[in-house]
């Protein structure tokens, strides 16, 4: 069964920024939108310096991309769904023909 990419993700890259002082920034920069099938996997509190954050974990299904393509999600990168954010921790081709790719991923919101 071929899954249903109805959630529309804007995949992200972090980049360093010159501050001006000398130093880096962080910033993100869009790659472009792909087509998801977003399914929520486990949930829970967390200790994060002191605050309590909730973890979600994600599958996310998209169509499949070659290896070094602009539009093939990478761990470290991102997806953003409004202002949701998806930190993208693993990619894997979904089956054997490369047709579709799982990605794992994971929201925190600070409680």
């Amino acid at each position: 069964m071929s899954p249903r990419l109805n959630r529309e993700l804007i995949l992200e890259r972090p980049m360093r920024v010159a501050d001006g002082a000398g130093g880096f920034e962080s910033s993100w920069h869009a790659l472009g939108i792909l087509w998801a099938e977003v399914s929520p996997g486990r949930a829970g509190l967390h200790d994060r310096a002191g605050l309590s954050a909730h973890r979600q974990t994600l599958k996310i299904i998209v169509r499949g991309a070659p290896p070094g393509a602009s539009n093939r999600p990478q761990p470290g990168q991102r997806f953003r769904d409004g202002e949701r954010i998806y930190l993208i921790e693993s990619v894997q081709e979904d089956d054997a023909s490369g047709r579709f790719l799982r990605c794992r991923a994971r929201e925190e919101v600070m409680a």
